[in-house]
């Protein structure tokens, strides 16, 4: 095991009716509370944005809104947030959505009390000393940042996107989670969210650090959660329980608790960050679309550890005569479960043409600062043959 240091400040309300607690939640650490979220009109329709402005305006904060947040967000939109909340002397960022929104609303928040370019944070040219509060209204389980360190952005220019990881600092003050505000969700974006749970487990499972059997079955259980929960909440989008056991664990997989002591792979995020930036797929749907191929890539780099997961995640058989079997079982019924949710499991698949041509600028925008990941470091020519194999399946 690897030593760590573990910090999670963010406080969790979870549960039916929890947004109506919001303005008490907001006063603890503002007066002037911008609400941040797509501007869609499932916060309208459905109440939700009324219930929220009550309860900021019951207890007497003044509110100002901030819509236009898309998937893949903007850097245009998080400048636009910052001189936005600088006039206004804004003092409170509420994010009322999903991973978007919560990574908009982060960006904007540590922007604010910085002298120079909000995207110096994210092309590493810059560390967060500084950051205004956020708080968290989650209706989208997915991205898990509504607990992370983490934020990723966009920027047009050149279309490349980016991430600053494990800042402390950045994480919410709060993060309200009512399973009831996800029963509206469109089944893919249902299905894109539960995908992306299980990349961010995968992403810290694959790990070759040894000795960490406690975070190894944390691992596990947290994506088993998911296999058993995620048909249901297709197939019922009405049932709480299911829908509140894949909101947990979508925190749970990105609150960094599951990653203790081990180090990451983070391969996949790196090659579909570059994906989204390039042709704004939905994040679940593209590292659905290659994770698989990259497991069959580098498995061989610590095959137990993909046979461990075959038996104890997908309840494969060991073959003791020809353990590989194994591993490439776990990996087949990986893909399985993707495409049986509505998932890509092949580029080709996804509702964007992604040109076998641009394959050389993905892979070499990914490795400006050298070789990928932890598990098995991938270079620019693995890269573009993980495309190659995720292209064609």
């Amino acid at each position: 095991m690897e030593n760590f240091t573990y910090y999670n400040p963010t406080r969790i309300i979870f549960g039916k009716g929890t947004e109506e607690s919001v303005g008490a939640e907001v006063k603890k650490h503002g007066t002037k509370v911008l609400v941040h979220h797509y501007g869609e009109e499932f916060v309208k329709k459905s109440g939700l944005l009324d219930r929220v402005f009550k309860s900021l305006k019951d207890e007497g904060l003044e509110i100002f809104e901030l819509t236009g947040v898309q998937p893949n967000p903007r850097l245009s939109l998080v400048k636009e947030g910052i001189k936005f909340v600088k006039e206004k002397k804004i003092d409170f960022i509420l994010a009322l959505g999903g991973g978007s929104v919560i990574d908009s609303s982060k960006a904007i928040a540590i922007g604010v009390p910085y002298i120079g370019d909000v995207w110096d944070f994210f092309s590493g040219k810059a560390e967060v000393k500084e950051t205004l509060p956020v708080g968290v209204i989650l209706t989208l389980p997915a991205a898990g940042s509504e607990s992370s360190g983490s934020s990723v952005i966009t920027n047009e220019d050149g279309w490349y996107k980016r991430s600053i990881d494990g800042v402390d600092a950045i994480r919410p003050k709060f993060a309200i989670m009512n399973p009831e505000l996800t029963f509206s969700l469109p089944a893919y974006q249902t299905a894109s969210g539960g995908c992306d749970i299980m990349s961010h487990v995968m992403e810290r499972y694959f790990s070759v650090t040894r000795y960490v059997d406690l975070t190894d079955k944390l691992c596990e259980g947290i994506m088993k959660t998911v296999i058993k929960n995620l048909p249901i909440v297709l197939e019922e989008p009405e049932n709480y329980n299911a829908r509140a056991e894949i909101m947990w664990a979508g925190s749970i997989a990105h609150n960094d608790m599951a990653g203790t002591g081990r180090m990451p792979a983070w391969e996949c995020h790196k090659i579909e960050h570059e994906i989204g930036g390039i042709y704004d797929v939905a994040h679940g749907a593209g590292v659905a679309a290659v994770m698989p191929s990259w497991m069959r890539y580098v498995y061989k780099e610590r095959i137990e550890m993909f046979i461990k997961y075959a038996v104890r995640v997908w309840d494969v058989e060991y073959n003791f005569d020809e353990p590989e079997r194994a591993a490439l079982e776990g990996i087949k019924k990986t893909e399985r479960f993707f495409k049986g949710t509505g998932m890509p499991v092949t580029l080709k698949e996804l509702d964007k043409s992604i040109a076998e041509d641009r394959f050389e600028e993905i892979a070499a925008k990914c490795v400006e600062g050298g070789p990928v990941g932890w598990f098995r470091p991938v270079n620019k020519q693995d890269i573009i043959n993980i495309l190659k194999m995720a292209g064609t399946g």
